[in-house]
């Protein structure tokens, strides 16, 4: 069987009688080709079936006109809305995105990485995985002279571009959101890689203790890779441990949902007996019984941010960049998972 031989601008100009290169003018939209010329080259093009060989006028010109996008996984909403907003931007300046996920495999990134750059994308947008404690691969990218725009998971080792949420404070206002509730033991779910959301959910739940007068506990820390199976896990090993605790605020909404669940089967009522705030505003949380309270990451705008960003430094002269940190405010979705009524004494 035949393979069908890929069409090239060649065909297109023999197809209309005219030039190669008047072809490719048209195709790229120069100023000295006619309208109706262009709209010839256009129908001509759909009609031959032609694909534009981006890596070949990457070669020719400098500019493949596409971003390469890498994110943990695609299938969590805060990583596709943040796609989402890159693409917002992105298509406005006539610019496509190239996809691919890390799964939070160190190896898998760098392979990633590598065939961007093979690619001819014109710059990397990413959130590092969770795994990711070696920076080598990214620096690469920087060696080679191509914008790299970190968001939501960064790190300080690197001189570039990154865009987060204010992770302290969201955990700040759920911790202390609950304690306004009338809890007081509050367990914290978070992940053992010591990555800036982490740290940094870390540190406002312990200041939100320490600001009411609540003494920390380490046997309230419950270390995770914050799955909803981790989160089935860490509760039932508190029910197990007999761990005091009358709430749960999680780094992530799907351990919070593991927690739920579990509490639910051992008939412990939320929130009544115990509170439960989450991380992320996942969909899955307003339809839950009782609806998850959550921190909402404004991915959508994160990803506007990144994207201007990234386009800011294709205008930029290298010689005089300084590397600028956007902090974007979230905000606390209060549901019924964490709000209960507190009895007044008499």
């Amino acid at each position: 069987m035949n393979k069908r031989k890929k069409a090239t601008i060649h065909d297109i100009a023999s197809k209309l009688g005219i030039t190669a290169s008047t072809v490719s003018r048209a195709l790229n939209n120069h100023p000295r080709i006619s309208d109706a010329t262009k709209k010839l080259v256009q129908k001509a093009a759909k009609e031959v079936n032609y694909q534009p060989n981006n890596i070949a006028a990457a070669l020719r010109n400098g500019k493949s006109k596409l971003i390469g996008i890498v994110v943990p996984t695609a299938n969590r909403n805060f990583f596709s809305s943040v796609v989402r907003g890159i693409e917002e931007i992105a298509n406005q300046l006539n610019y496509k995105v190239i996809i691919s996920q890390s799964y939070e495999n160190f190896e898998k990134e760098k392979q990633t990485v590598d065939a961007l750059l093979s690619a001819r994308v014109d710059g990397i947008i990413m959130s590092i995985g969770k795994n990711t404690d070696d920076f080598e691969h990214l620096e690469r990218v920087l060696e080679k002279g191509i914008p790299l725009v970190l968001f939501d998971r960064i790190t300080e080792e690197l001189e570039v571009n990154q865009v987060v949420i204010d992770d302290y404070i969201g955990a700040y206002k759920s911790v202390e959101h609950l304690i306004e509730n009338g809890y007081s033991k509050i367990a914290h779910f978070t992940n053992p890689r010591k990555i800036n959301i982490y740290s940094e959910r870390l540190r406002g739940y312990t200041d939100a203790l320490k600001d009411n007068g609540i003494k920390f506990d380490q046997d309230l820390i419950i270390e995770s890779n914050m799955q909803l199976e981790d989160g089935q896990q860490s509760a039932l090993k508190m029910l197990e441990d007999g761990i005091d605790f009358d709430a749960i605020f999680s780094s992530s909404d799907y351990a919070a949902m593991g927690a739920l669940q579990v509490l639910k089967d051992k008939g412990i009522s939320v929130p009544e007996e115990v509170g439960i705030a989450g991380f992320g505003n996942e969909p899955f949380t307003s339809f839950t019984t009782p609806s998850l309270t959550s921190v909402d990451q404004v991915s959508i705008p994160m990803g506007n941010v990144a994207a201007e960003l990234f386009f800011e430094l294709l205008k930029a002269d290298p010689k005089k960049f300084i590397p600028q940190k956007t902090v974007l405010k979230p905000e606390l979705i209060i549901r019924g998972s964490s709000t209960r009524k507190i009895t007044q004494p008499i």
